[in-house]
């Protein structure tokens, strides 16, 4: 492991992750932070690797060269962490909960292109600036939150991507999350091409995933979606009925995930940024653009996952599967296992269950690719440590398996939902220490200059922040409850 550093940093010597850090007084130049060009940076084989054309080029060939941090952001917003709140609001609610996903989605948007743009703009990615601009002390805390977070994240993917071997291959659940932790031989090999071969890759994964939910909706004829029904309510919110309040909390609370905002605050940052005026503008346009486009992209794989659920179980309190076994839809079911056990069976073909399957494969895979990545960016940010990404990957894989296997061995296959939940707990819990000092410093002059934000992503985003820890909080004692029932297995 290298270290960098070992004697207190001069402010004038503080580290960035675009190799010029920024003054911490925050002095300006024609509206502009000033940097200096020494210091180190984080995702270093990745750091400016991807030219970008002049900010005169055409429209088309700027966008090209921008496109494709978010979708790797995007990929947490679709994991399987959410499928499990988006089937149960389907299930139960049929369309009622759709306007909660467009909502959550929306906020997503705000905090992700603000994250985006404190990364063009500063050339430091949020844990550095929580580093070089917050007291000394706060750094072990920071980054230890950020790792259970992480662990926390890696945990829903790993139960996502060892479900869906269980569910092919047959393969027992316990063995199948040990063998979801070869997949860092899937990132070592995509390291190696650079950061538009692993943005290809999940692109592949994200396209995967909806395709699959493309055909099993508007392809095969047993589902037959009313347009007019959805976007009614899409547009007319509603909490009228018992039990929604608290699957809306659930989405939401699920929606921001706080490793994301470290990482794109990063991963802008592959891109060759220029910081004159016309290129941080630029720069700062694409971003926004690519942020609301690959998240768009994400609200409609949710918004399926709702869909698809709505039109398959709503309505329906139990099916008898091959073999005679009867399923039982409730509140309390793991309906991933339950979709996969009955889609065939209710849309009368195979396909069916074989799609959703492979989509949940992708999607655990593609969220497992961003999770290492996130954990290098708040490793090197606040620690100034950095490890090679096999070990990293390791380190965050070990963190998320050994609690899965734990209760998977003590209490069976059963304990899949409870764990889902126990990792979405962890992740409320370190969501605001990562969503309030990214509006801090976004909405500071002196660390911003002329980009820190206006007055509308201002409102946007401190109201969204406001939105999304009032629901965590508001679910937190539930939900702490269930948590503590899977540590003491009660």
């Amino acid at each position: 492991m290298r270290v960098f550093g070992g004697m207190p940093m001069k402010k004038s010597d503080q580290l960035t992750g675009s190799n010029t850090p920024i003054d911490s007084d925050g002095p300006e130049k024609d509206g502009v932070p000033v940097v200096s060009h020494t210091g180190s940076i984080s995702l270093e084989g990745m750091h400016g690797s991807v030219e970008v054309p002049h900010h005169q080029a055409g429209f088309w060939q700027q966008w090209r060269a921008f496109v494709g941090p978010a979708i790797l952001i995007s990929v947490g917003y679709m994991d399987p962490g959410n499928w499990g709140t988006d089937l149960a609001g389907g299930a139960q609610f049929k369309f009622g909960l759709l306007w909660v996903v467009g909502l959550a989605s929306l906020m997503a948007i705000f905090m992700q292109v603000i994250s985006a743009r404190l990364g063009v703009v500063t050339g430091k990615d949020l844990a550095q600036c929580c580093r070089d601009w917050y007291p000394r002390w706060t750094r072990w805390p920071n980054w230890l939150f950020c790792e259970f977070a992480i662990g926390a994240c890696d945990l829903a993917e790993v139960l996502g991507s060892a479900v869906a071997i269980n569910l092919m291959f047959h393969i027992p659940l316990l063995w199948a999350v040990i063998i979801t932790g070869l997949d860092v031989l899937l990132l070592l090999a995509l390291q190696r091409f650079g950061m538009r071969m692993i943005e290809a890759v999940v692109l592949l994964l994200v396209a995967t995933i909806g395709v699959c939910y493309f055909i099993e909706i508007f392809v095969l004829p047993q589902t037959q979606p009313g347009f007019l029904e959805m976007g009614s309510a899409l547009l007319t919110p509603s909490l009228r009925q018992a039990g929604m309040l608290y699957v809306a909390i659930g989405i939401i609370g699920a929606t921001v995930m706080p490793h994301n905002l470290y990482l794109h605050s990063a991963l802008v940052q592959s891109r060759k940024l220029q910081k004159d005026e016309s290129s941080i503008r630029s720069a700062i346009r694409f971003n926004t653009i690519d942020s609301v486009t690959a998240l768009s992209v994400a609200f409609f794989v949710n918004a399926a996952i709702m869909v698809l659920a709505a039109l398959v179980f709503y309505g329906k309190t139990s099916l008898t599967v091959a073999g005679g076994q009867v399923v039982t839809f409730s509140p309390e079911s793991d309906w991933i296992r339950i979709a996969y056990l009955t889609l065939a069976p209710l849309l009368g073909t195979a396909a069916a269950s074989a799609l959703f399957v492979v989509a949940l494969l992708a999607s655990g895979q593609s969220s497992t690719i961003t999770g290492t990545l996130a954990g290098q960016v708040v490793m090197e940010g606040f620690m100034h440590w950095r490890i090679k990404p096999w070990l990293r990957r390791l380190i965050t894989r070990t963190i998320a398996i050994i609690p899965a296997v734990l209760v998977i061995g003590i209490r069976g296959d059963s304990s899949v939902n409870d764990l889902l939940t126990l990792s979405q707990v962890v992740l409320a819990l370190q969501l605001p220490f990562a969503m309030f000092p990214l509006l801090h410093f976004t909405s500071s002059r002196k660390k911003m200059g002329t980009w820190k934000l206006g007055w509308f992503l201002l409102i946007a985003g401190w109201g969204s922040a406001l939105l999304i820890t009032v629901m965590d909080i508001w679910g937190l004692p539930d939900s702490l409850k269930t948590a503590w029932h899977v540590i003491i297995g009660g």
